[in-house]
């Protein structure tokens, strides 16, 4: 379970964060919504421990972030190309990933994802540095699940994927969710696919929950969606 109380963080003037309270039960595929400027990859950095909040805390699964590096062996997460070591191929950096988390059967597990590499990942010789910007959010997806984690966080994953991409990976984190159990907490544009997903969908607007629970008609209403 993951617990939220009295979470802020601002920059200058702009609050970017500022929910009193938010609780995210084991299982759920959560949807994070918003325009630009909503809060939501400050909201996954505080929850990383990626920020420093200005008040307030988060717990996952009874431990604070800043407190305590338990967290990480049973989390996930998939921001941006940061995340990534650019100048290995990707398969010196599952390599390295199986190394540093103790999996044995790397190449059993990534079997798993074949259909979201469709070949151009793997046996490409390139760095990650030189695929594309959607082959790149394809090797953060993957390594973010690789180790089967009790908590995924991914921050926009369906942008820079074609469309059989995006179709493909909706299997993909449905799939693992259900295979696993695990908590998923995903943000993204593309209401869509959240909606597809999400078993609950969370609209933020500069860095506060106007909706919890939002359903389809809610959210097109609110982004003026025809």
């Amino acid at each position: 379970m993951i617990k939220i109380e009295n979470l802020r963080k601002s920059f200058g003037e702009t609050v970017a964060c500022n929910i009193p309270s938010l609780t995210i039960a084991d299982g759920e595929i959560l949807g994070l919504v918003g325009n630009n400027g909503a809060g939501k990859t400050t909201l996954f950095r505080l929850m990383l421990d990626l920020l420093k909040a200005d008040e307030g805390h988060v717990e996952l699964n009874g431990i604070n972030p800043t407190e305590s590096e338990d967290w990480k062996s049973d989390t996930g997460a998939y921001l941006d190309e940061g995340f990534l070591i650019d100048y290995l191929t990707p398969e010196e950096y599952f390599q390295f990933l199986g190394r540093i988390t103790g999996i044995t059967d790397m190449d059993e597990r990534l079997k798993r994802y074949e259909r979201l590499t469709t070949g151009e990942i793997f046996g490409q010789k390139k760095l990650i540095r030189n695929l594309s910007a959607g082959n790149k959010q394809k090797v953060g997806i993957i390594a973010a699940l690789i180790a089967e984690p009790k908590l995924v966080i991914l921050d926009e994953p369906f942008n820079f994927l074609d469309p059989s991409g995006q179709n493909i990976l909706k299997h993909v984190l449905t799939d693992y969710q259900q295979r696993t159990g695990a908590t998923l907490i995903i943000s993204s544009h593309n209401l869509q696919h959240t909606i597809d997903i999400s078993t609950r969908i969370i609209l933020l607007e500069r860095g506060v929950v106007v909706k919890d629970g939002a359903d389809r008609q809610e959210l097109e209403q609110y982004f003026n969606v025809e």
